[in-house]
């Protein structure tokens, strides 16, 4: 028999989880939120700080982008595409134009192609520097954040002076571009891809060496190169797993094949691997704009073909065939051949495939984008469940969501 001294009354860990009326708590992450760069809700699902569960709702920004686009003409679609990655509307519009003349058998100029790869990986390094500053910003380094933004900055000027728009750029032309490169364009592309350099090192410095930031990173947001694969990831997200596809590398478009440059890989699929890739690469697109320029060649920005590329404004106003040839282009659209194509290009997320078919006629049949957006995305829940709460932001600014190309 037990003496009073002996007896406890204090119940155990065990017999208190038994009796206690527990359950888990269910929350909502944005739609609209600080601490995530992009419209989309997150219903999670929480054991006290653990993720047990998350569910990615995405519709927010959705805008109807096929459909607007087979009620307009191939070239009217450009404004749409813009609007895919708002971040680097020029890798969208030049992708889908590049798919229009795989449809097409279109050949455009030589010079076009290089610049066409510049305006590009321009755009890339902007979408790059936004993600890494906001990884820095939503962890608490809000000074690599406006070192990121400064050179985002820079970038967005050129572009300005290229395009005429600081964001929404409508800047090629199916067979070839809008306009060539402005006066002393290239001289302030180079001094800004210096200045650019300066901030990017900057913010490596005191990130990625830092052990707060670099313990928030490490370990998180971990995904198998499996199920990477499973999910449809391409891009950062999916060379963090160690696989080597890279569209400009596995199939090269424009000129690609000439540039001379590596695919960063990682080895973890964790969040820091995800960052630091894109540090990588927005080297890498240094590289390649710079080689661009001294590969550079004269020549023609734009097929010399009327039933495709406008007439000059010359021969528009002083004769019949540049009036008719304007007016049929403009009011009926370009008549792309029957037949469809799936053509791809590499932008700053991965894989962004185009799937076009045409009946004839100056407007798509069909218009439907594979932005990478949206497979990345799907594999978020894999990401973060069985972690904690405050592992989820880290995850999702390493993933970057575009809810314009996720949603469409």
């Amino acid at each position: 028999m037990m003496s009073d001294d002996q007896y406890d009354p204090t119940p155990s860990e065990d017999e208190l989880e038994a009796h206690l009326q527990t359950r888990n708590m269910v929350v909502n992450l944005g739609p609209s939120h600080p601490a995530t760069h992009g419209t989309v809700r997150l219903r999670i699902e929480l054991d006290g700080e653990t993720i047990v569960k998350m569910d990615p709702e995405i519709g927010f920004l959705h805008r109807g982008f096929q459909k607007s686009c087979e009620n307009v003409t191939w070239t009217q679609c450009l404004p749409y595409t813009d609007r895919l990655d708002y971040v680097a509307a020029l890798t969208n519009n030049l992708g889908f134009l590049s798919a229009i003349e795989a449809l097409m058998g279109v050949e455009i100029p030589e010079r076009a192609k290089y610049i066409r790869v510049i305006a590009a990986e321009l755009h890339r390094i902007a979408s790059h520097l936004t993600t890494v500053g906001a990884v820095g910003l939503e962890l608490g380094g809000f000074a690599p954040f406006l070192y990121c933004i400064e050179g985002r900055e820079l970038i967005t000027d050129r572009v300005t002076e290229l395009t005429g728009a600081r964001l929404t750029t409508s800047y090629g032309r199916v067979g070839g571009l809008n306009r060539d490169l402005p006066a002393g364009w290239e001289d302030k592309v180079l001094r800004s891809l210096v200045k650019i350099e300066e901030h990017l090192d900057e913010a490596d410095r005191l990130l990625t060496r830092n052990r707060i930031f670099t313990d928030r990173l490490r370990g998180t947001g971990v995904i198998t190169k499996d199920d990477a694969l499973d999910f449809g990831f391409t891009g950062p997200c999916l060379r963090a797993n160690g696989v080597n596809y890279d569209v400009r590398k596995a199939k090269p478009y424009w000129v690609y094949e000439r540039m001379n440059f590596e695919v960063p890989l990682g080895n973890n699929g964790d969040n820091f691997d995800r960052y630091y890739l894109r540090i990588l690469e927005t080297k890498q697109s240094i590289a390649i704009i710079r080689q661009a320029f001294k590969e550079l060649p004269q020549g023609p920005v734009m097929i010399d073909d009327w039933r495709i590329a406008l007439p000059p404004k010359e021969q528009v106003y002083s004769t019949i065939e540049g009036v008719i040839a304007h007016f049929k282009l403009v009011m009926e659209g370009i008549p792309v051949p029957v037949g469809e194509v799936y053509h791809a290009t590499e932008a700053a997320n991965g894989e962004l495939g185009w799937y076009l078919k045409s009946d004839g006629s100056g407007r798509p049949y069909k218009c439907h984008v594979r932005a990478p957006g949206f497979q990345i995305l799907s594999g978020l829940a894999r990401m973060c469940e069985g972690r904690m709460l405050a592992d989820l932001i880290p995850t999702f600014d390493t993933i970057n969501m575009i809810g314009g190309e996720v949603e469409q």
